[in-house]
């Protein structure tokens, strides 16, 4: 579709191996797309890193710019791009309140993509804000003034409540422990929440945030949309999303 005669494949590196990996590619590596542990490995190692991206400390793409030993690595985060794309599917576009539940590297990237729909002072519901070290740098680089809750406190459902945009990055079962929660305390919803989890497309989390009068959006979105930011960051070209929607729906039901 993009007359590129390229392959993708997934191949495992550990995070004191990426910069051997990375020196060992040819000029034919047109990019790397990087999952956790290795964002903030790929940040220190890139040559250059996208502003935003730098702001954060993570980066989930390289491209390569120059050949040879003129070669030198690009880095980027498109996870950003991915998270605000989502919300939009929803008309969550421009927000006032805003929460993000979970305190690592992907809730650190939910705080610039709220912070570019409108909320720069999110609350964040975590249950240890030691845990939170890089979050809290990034938001200080970023001007952002997050507002830390625990997330078995009733201030925390206050917040949950009252909130336009919810970000939740935490994994299927501690999702699931909130949900029982906000039922059990009979909180009503009324923002947009995007669940992180994209296996299985419907947790716990975004079920319960339906019936309690919210909407939700499946991580499934924000993956299909930073993939799509990874194609046209690697090739320069758009990215064919409704075609790439088409194929990962197709995965996921024959998974």
């Amino acid at each position: 579709m993009l007359g590129l005669d390229w392959s993708y494949e997934a191949i495992d590196v550990d995070t004191p191996d990426l910069a051997t990996f990375l020196s060992s590619r040819g000029d034919e590596w047109v990019g790397f797309s990087l999952t956790m542990p290795l964002k903030a490995e790929a940040a220190r190692l890139a040559d250059f890193v996208e502003p935003q991206a730098k702001l954060l400390g993570t980066v989930n793409t390289l491209v390569p710019a120059g050949k040879g030993e003129y070669r030198h690595w690009v880095g980027a985060n498109s996870d950003i791009h991915g998270m605000v794309a989502a919300f939009a599917e929803a008309d969550a576009v421009r927000v006032g309140e805003a929460v993000i539940v979970g305190g690592g590297a992907t809730a650190t990237s939910a705080v610039a993509a709220l912070a570019s729909m409108g909320a720069t002072a999110p609350y964040v519901l975590l249950r240890d804000r030691a845990r939170a070290g890089a979050l809290m740098r990034a938001a200080s680089r970023m001007g952002v003034k997050p507002r830390f809750l625990n997330i078995a406190s009733q201030e925390g459902l206050a917040a949950l409540s009252r909130a336009d945009a919810v970000m939740s990055t935490v994994p299927a079962e501690a999702g699931a422990a909130l949900a029982a929660r906000i039922h059990e305390s009979g909180t009503r919803v009324r923002g947009v929440l995007l669940d992180a989890v994209y296996v299985p497309v419907s947790t716990p989390l975004s079920l319960a945030w339906g019936e309690l009068g919210g909407v939700s959006v499946s991580g499934v979105r924000m993956l299909l949309h930073q993939a799509g930011e990874q194609v046209r960051l690697m090739t320069g070209q758009s990215a064919p999303v409704e075609a790439m929607d088409l194929a990962l729906a197709k995965v996921l039901t024959n998974s």
